[in-house]
C-alpha cells in the first residue's frame, strides 16, 4: 500500500473510532505547523496500526485506555473512552480497564482516569 492509500485507510478508520465531528475538526485545525502531524498519525497510528487484523478493535480501545490512563495523558483518555463506547465497550467494561490500571499503574492514576471517564460518559458522580 502507498502512502496515499495508508493515509485514506487511515481516515476510514480514524473516523469509524473517533467520529467525524472530532475528525472534522482537527482537520479544520490543521495548519502548516501541525499538517505533517496529522498525516503521521493518520497514516501510522491509524492507517497501520489500528487497521492491523491481529487484534479487534475492542481489544485496541482497552489497551490504548489502559495506556493513556497509566500515562496520565487526560485529553486523550476522554477521547478514547467515547471511542471505546463506540467500539463496543460498555461503561462497565471502561470500569473493569480502569480497575486493572490501578493495580499494574497505581491507585491514583487510576482515580484520575476514573474520574475523566465518568465526565467522558457523562455520568454524575456519586
Amino acid at each position: 500500500m502507498n502512502d496515499g492509500e495508508r493515509y485514506e485507510a487511515g481516515m476510514t478508520v480514524r473516523r469509524q473510532v473517533l467520529g467525524d465531528a472530532h475528525v472534522d475538526r482537527a482537520i479544520a485545525g490543521t495548519d502548516d505547523f501541525t499538517a505533517d502531524f496529522q498525516d503521521f498519525i493518520t497514516r501510522y497510528a491509524w492507517g497501520d496500526v489500528w487497521s492491523r487484523p491481529g487484534l479487534d478493535r475492542r481489544a485496541r480501545s482497552c489497551v490504548t485506555l489502559a495506556v493513556l490512563a497509566a500515562l496520565g495523558h487526560e485529553g486523550e483518555l476522554a477521547l478514547h473512552v467515547r471511542a471505546a463506547v463506540r467500539n463496543g465497550l460498555t461503561p462497565a467494561e471502561v470500569a473493569e480497564v480502569l480497575l486493572q490500571v490501578g493495580v499494574y499503574a497505581g491507585v491514583p492514576a487510576a482515580n484520575r482516569a476514573f474520574a475523566v471517564a465518568r465526565e467522558a460518559l457523562g455520568r454524575e458522580a456519586g
